[in-house]
């Protein structure tokens, strides 16, 4: 038994070598599983506190790299939530504020099928564009910070859709003794007064005095018979020229651009092909402020590498002024009869640098466009030195050239209201942004004694002219 016994072999010790390995590889594995778990954790940990204690903010380039894609609203991008949008309701006008008076501009030019007929081309047809906007299927409107709604009584604000701006023009200019026309005249006046009775009938329009209103006036000269009456909407405007500081500002009010009425440049950013120093064609001769264009012209006529020549809006002179504009370094912009001109976004479009030369002039989307990186301001008194104009411009570097052309082609995707939810989306964006003041200014209305005053109320900085209720 013990022989045998002492044969059989007894258990082998573990070798000290494994065990060693696999307690380091055991190690090894839970280091590295702790240290990826620790990852995830401070990551999550930072994404939470992220949120709640540093709220996204934009940028302040409009088309900075790292902006958020649903922010301006391009083709193709995803909207935001329904729930984040300022929902608006279009009224449907009788035909005679819309679609009337294309009909009325066709037949004082002689159509003899007027139902047909389109809404023209001009500088103001912004209107167009915003009531087609508004007219399109939901899934179209991509990226809109507004949402249509059918129902007034959801509705934040309210849009009145009035081709104010074509209701300006719709009897054409006829030559002093030409025969009259046959068709009868038509007359805007009665138009301005005629949309004013019917929103005053409007239970909407009366139950915040259409504060919460949305009315388009590009034409300076648009609604000027009944602004007093509509003071209290949101107005868009193309310029405070003809507007009275009682009637509108920048606190209230939204600049809207002009519809560029040139070609777009199509080709890259350079100076090689563009010869000429500086180039202007317009009227020559503007009233009030636009006087200075009169000025600019006996200055800079005479320059050897200036065109500076009269054009009106006809069909051969933007032709010219498309060649002009696309064959130039820096384009001149002076005051018209009102501080803005058209000419700016054609310059804009057209990647010749902005100069402007008009003091009070206001800009659309300023908000989140730093014009100084896409043109040049000059005061109007320093303008009209001798030499001071062309010697500062002959001064400006390629490279600096080269820079605000850079900016040109990265905004005037902005400025063409052909160019499907970019321009009247932005316009819709700034809309959006004065609710707050709406809301805020209906409900201090309620809150105030009515009296009456023979001082002016200030609808743009809506101060307390009434008093405040002392008692009930």
């Amino acid at each position: 038994m013990s022989e045998r016994s002492s044969k059989i072999r007894k258990p082998k010790s573990p070798n000290r070598n494994a065990i060693a390995q696999f307690s380091m590889a055991r190690k090894s594995s839970l280091l590295k599983q702790t240290i990826v778990l620790s990852a995830f954790s401070i990551l999550a940990i930072y994404a939470l506190l992220n949120t709640f204690f540093n709220p996204t903010i934009f940028p302040s380039s409009l088309f900075a790299e790292h902006h958020s894609r649903d922010n301006f609203g391009f083709p193709g991008e995803v909207a935001k939530s329904d729930v984040n949008k300022v929902k608006i309701f279009m009224y449907d006008l009788p035909k005679k504020f819309t679609t009337g008076i294309i009909e009325q501009h066709a037949l004082a030019r002689g159509s003899k099928d007027a139902s047909q007929a389109k809404y023209p081309g001009h500088q103001h047809m912004g209107e167009w564009h915003l009531f087609s906007d508004l007219n399109r299927p939901e899934r179209d409107r991509i990226g809109s910070p507004l949402i249509k709604v059918d129902d007034p009584d959801e509705a934040d604000l309210f849009y009145v859709p009035v081709f104010s701006s074509l209701s300006l023009i719709v009897n054409p200019i006829r030559p002093a003794g030409a025969e009259p026309v046959s068709v009868p005249q038509y007359s805007d006046e009665d138009m301005q007064e005629q949309l004013v009775k019917w929103l005053e009938k409007q239970v909407y329009w009366r139950r915040n005095r259409g504060r919460d209103h949305v009315i388009i006036a590009g034409d300076p000269n648009a609604l000027y018979r009944v602004l007093d009456k509509v003071k209290s909407a949101i107005l868009l405007l193309s310029d405070f020229g003809r507007v009275r500081p009682d009637q509108g500002s920048l606190v209230k009010d939204v600049i809207i651009p002009y519809a560029h009425r040139i070609n777009t440049y199509n080709g890259d950013i350079g100076v090689k092909d563009r010869k000429t120093l500086l180039f202007f064609m317009g009227n020559r001769y503007r009233k009030d402020g636009g006087k200075i264009r009169d000025l600019l012209f006996q200055m800079l006529e005479n320059e050897e590498d200036v065109i500076i020549k009269h054009g009106t809006q006809s069909r051969e002179s933007r032709r010219a002024a498309s060649r002009g504009m696309h064959t130039s370094k820096f384009c001149l912009n002076p005051a018209g009869d009102t501080p803005s001109a058209c000419r700016l976004f054609d310059a804009i479009v057209s990647l010749c640098v902005p100069v402007i030369v008009s003091d009070g002039i206001e800009l659309p989307f300023e908000y989140n466009i730093d014009y100084t990186k896409i043109a040049i301001f000059v005061g109007t008194t320093a303008s009209l030195k001798p030499g001071y104009l062309v010697k500062m411009l002959r001064k400006i570097t390629t490279k600096r050239i080269l820079e605000y052309q850079k900016e040109l082609k990265e905004v005037r995707r902005c400025f063409d209201y052909g160019n499907s939810n970019v321009t009247v989306n932005e316009i819709w964006r700034e809309v959006a942004h004065k609710l707050p003041l709406v809301k805020l200014m209906i409900n201090r209305d309620k809150r105030l004694v009515k009296r009456e005053s023979s001082e002016p109320e200030c609808s743009c900085l809506c101060t307390n002219q009434s008093g405040i209720i002392t008692s009930v």
